[in-house]
């Protein structure tokens, strides 16, 4: 099962944490891989190791918030693999503050990553696949703060709220082409967001005292996942949310 066997699949924000654990998942099974991201380096060091898996990759430089750059990057990887059909949504960025004295910078800084990069990448990767016919996948990754309130990060939250209802909406338009849309939503996984958690001692006893798997995550937890949505087993399984949080929203 999950033979990704001739499959081109693009990871934004593929270049480390848990991005390069959706590219593994996916390189695993097969597939060719597209990391974009904005450190074009960190992809080519990403690409090295999905090589080392056996996969034909390409990296890319992206920043999934700017227009011109998203469609540069599917020109570039159609142009290279000529098509795609699985795309991870993955890019993304937080912040902290007061919400009573954030600005309107700040706000649209993380909405403008989290949220618009999200659709302008659907979009146009949607676009395609509907024009070549023959189905996709797109899969987005979400956060557990869709479920908790989170005060000192609203900005963060309302872009995750807002990517759960743009999966919702993009499954049911694009149901009929036979493209189906779901998301991750990540627990405390281990990156480099989640630095300062993991490394802070006493906060990473709360976060591990309440996960009933007591530990952090890290990239390998989203291989299997990763594997399943790309593949033709899960065609019809969309607008979906599948939580790899070791059991912490629900103790």
């Amino acid at each position: 099962m999950f033979d990704l066997t001739g499959r081109t699949v693009v990871v934004t924000g593929g270049s480390r944490g848990i991005g390069l654990g959706l590219a593994r998942g996916v390189a695993r099974g097969g597939a060719r891989v597209a990391v974009w991201a904005r450190d074009l380096a960190g992809s080519e060091t990403a690409c090295s190791e999905l090589e080392k898996l056996g996969a034909e990759t390409l990296a890319v430089r992206c920043d999934v918030s700017n227009e011109d750059d998203v469609a540069r990057a599917l020109a570039e990887t159609l142009d290279r693999f000529e098509r795609v059909d699985v795309c991870f949504a993955n890019a993304g960025t937080s912040g902290a503050g007061d919400p009573l004295k954030m600005s309107l910078e700040e706000w649209h800084r993380v909405l403008g990553v989290n949220l618009d990069g999200t659709f302008l990448t659907f979009r146009d990767v949607g676009r395609h696949m509907v024009e070549r016919g023959g189905g996709g996948k797109l899969i987005a990754v979400s956060s557990m703060v869709e479920l908790f309130g989170s005060p000192m990060q609203v900005h963060y939250a309302a872009s995750k709220g807002g990517v759960g209802c743009l999966v919702r909406s993009l499954a049911v338009r694009l149901a009929r082409y036979d493209i189906q849309v779901n998301s991750i939503q990540p627990g405390w996984i281990e990156t480099k967001l989640t630095e300062p958690g993991y490394t802070n001692q006493k906060f990473s006893d709360v976060i591990v005292g309440r996960t009933p798997a007591h530990r952090w995550g890290d990239g390998t937890d989203v291989e299997g996942v990763a594997a399943y949505l790309a593949s033709t087993e899960s065609r019809f399984h969309t607008g979906d949310t599948l939580r790899i949080d070791g059991g912490y929203s629900i103790f």
